[in-house]
C-alpha cells in the first residue's frame, strides 16, 4: 500500500505561481509512475500531469503545458507539480496519483490517490 498526502494548495492570485508536494509513505515509490489530477467545482476530475519511474519521462495536460511543471525526488519519496502563470480556471482540488506501471506515465488508471489539496486562484 502507499499512501499519499499532498500539501502546498493556497489562495493564488491570477499569474502567480505556487508548487504542490505530494510525500508518499507505505513503500518506496522510486518504480512508480506519478500522476497529478484535479477536480474544479461541478466537473469530472481531470489529468494535469505525469512522470515515469527515474523522472525522465513527463506527460502534461494540454492546459497546462507550458506553464506547469511535475518532478520527483525519489530520495524523499515526493513528488512535486510546479505552477506558475496559473489562471481562474486552476481553480480546483489537486490530487497525487501513483501507479505500479513505472512507464511511460500513464494518464489514467491509477492506484493509489491522496486526499487533495485546494487551489484556489483569484483575479
Amino acid at each position: 500500500q502507499v499512501q499519499l498526502v499532498e500539501s502546498g494548495g493556497t489562495l493564488v492570485q491570477a499569474g502567480g505561481s505556487l508548487r504542490l508536494s505530494c510525500a508518499a509513505s507505505g513503500r518506496a515509490i522510486s518504480t512508480y509512475s506519478m500522476g497529478w489530477f484535479r477536480q474544479a467545482p461541478g466537473k469530472e476530475r481531470e489529468f494535469v500531469a505525469a512522470i515515469n519511474f527515474s523522472g525522465v519521462m513527463t506527460n502534461y495536460a494540454d492546459s497546462v503545458k507550458g506553464r506547469f511543471t511535475i518532478s520527483r525526488d525519489n530520495t524523499k519519496n515526493t513528488v512535486y507539480l510546479q505552477m506558475t502563470s496559473v489562471k481562474l480556471e486552476d481553480t480546483a482540488i489537486y490530487y497525487c496519483a501513483a501507479d505500479r506501471r513505472a512507464e511511460p506515465p500513464p494518464w489514467r488508471g491509477y492506484d493509489y490517490w491522496g486526499q487533495g489539496t485546494q487551489v484556489t486562484v483569484s483575479s
